[in-house]
């Protein structure tokens, strides 16, 4: 039997991802192909830059120098974006790289700066005034910059953003924040569940791996309007340790979580899990929403203008065996899409396609470059796999 090539550890995005659904989780364990995505993307170069900033050697500025913070912000920027871009590029599950959320990524760091000015009681403040002396007092507050955290057992580990002094209103530290910074959506009211589970992981670990700490704070730095939002909550080690025991790896697949929350949204795990297909089919939205997943046959196919003949299937049963319907269905493959389809049968592939996200409003269906195309592959209850 195979076994993992490192020691079972459990993370605050796999402990999600097992409340959400066992069977997510186990299937991201599997060494299946993962999919890259522009956001997640966007968020690792923008984290990344502004984490180089705070760790800036500017020893050679004097302390009134100004102007200087944009343009070293922009091109620090610049290079995490070429590199994500490389990393992303090189992703066979990927769409289309979107240069006009470059925009983005800039608002983004910018509303990291402003919540580190913020930090040290800095607010409204030009960007191009940042002085050097300001900003070194930003850095002397940064304890920990991308540090990783892990438990001295070595089963709960995470990858914190930001270990700041917490500083009081006279300026002086009082005590540790865990600042995690956040690119995705601000939060309606409060931290969703699972983001305040993740940073108070991270606030425990730490807790337990430092019993003489001062006080310590955690907070989402919302990147996009440059909110603060706080994680409040009990101590929750001990439920990540029951979560580490119920995720350690099996051979067996583990019992999914059908339903919307999980068979209904954007499972990177689709094409090999029986069940979202079984589910859709059982409650007749199978193919009814604008945007539709779906298991094909493909039997025409025209590689200059990606016009195809498709026909629709349906589960034979939970395992995911692939029964044509004698539906057929045109549709239209491009950018990515028809890459990925090109691929996919120059590989040898020969049966049942998985099609991802496609857009089903019109009369002839879109696989374009957001779309996933894959062999349909699922891995059904009750047989062992091996890695």
């Amino acid at each position: 039997m195979a076994d993992e090539a490192r020691p079972h550890m459990l993370s605050p995005s796999a402990w999600n991802r097992y409340e959400t659904c066992p069977r997510m989780y186990w299937l991201s364990r599997q060494g299946l192909p993962r999919k890259a995505g522009m956001a997640a993307s966007v968020g690792t170069a923008v984290h990344a830059s502004i984490e180089d900033l705070l760790q800036i050697d500017i020893t050679g500025k004097p302390d009134s120098e100004s102007g200087w913070l944009v343009e070293e912000a922009e091109r620090i920027l610049k290079r995490r974006w070429e590199e994500e871009k490389a990393a992303f590029m090189a992703t066979p599950r990927r769409p289309k790289w979107k240069e006009e959320k470059w925009k983005d990524a800039l608002q983004h760091q910018r509303g990291g700066i402003i919540m580190l000015l913020d930090h040290v009681g800095v607010r409204g403040l030009e960007h191009n005034r940042i002085t050097a002396a300001l900003w070194r007092r930003i850095q002397s507050t940064a304890i920990a910059v991308e540090g990783e955290l892990k438990t001295s057992d070595g089963r709960l580990m995470g990858r914190l953003d930001l270990l700041m002094a917490d500083l009081g209103e006279d300026g002086k530290p009082k005590g540790w924040l865990v600042a995690d910074l956040k690119t995705g959506r601000i939060p309606d009211g409060e931290l969703k569940v699972d983001v305040n589970r993740q940073l108070r992981m991270y606030r425990d670990i730490l807790l337990a791996n430092n019993p003489d700490a001062p006080p310590v704070r955690t907070e989402g730095w919302y990147t996009h309007d440059a909110s603060k939002w706080a994680a409040i909550g009990d101590n929750v080690l001990e439920d990540a340790y029951a979560a580490w025991q119920a995720t350690v790896p099996t051979p067996m697949p583990m019992e999914p979580t059908v339903g919307d929350a999980s068979c209904g949204g954007f499972c990177d795990w689709k094409a090999w899990c029986p069940h979202w297909w079984q589910w859709r089919h059982e409650n007749g939205t199978l193919h009814k929403s604008d945007f539709s997943d779906a298991v094909v046959l493909l039997h025409e196919f025209d590689p200059s203008s990606g016009a195809a003949v498709l026909e629709l299937c349906e589960p034979l049963n939970a395992e995911g065996r692939a029964v044509p319907t004698g539906v057929q269905q045109a549709a239209k493959f491009s950018d990515r899409g028809k890459e990925a389809l090109q691929e996919t049968l120059a590989s040898g592939h020969q049966g049942a396609l998985f099609l991802g996200s496609i857009m089903t409003q019109s009369r002839v269906w879109r696989v374009g470059h957001w779309c996933d195309v894959l062999p349909w592959s699922p891995m059904p209850d009750g047989v062992e796999h091996h890695r």
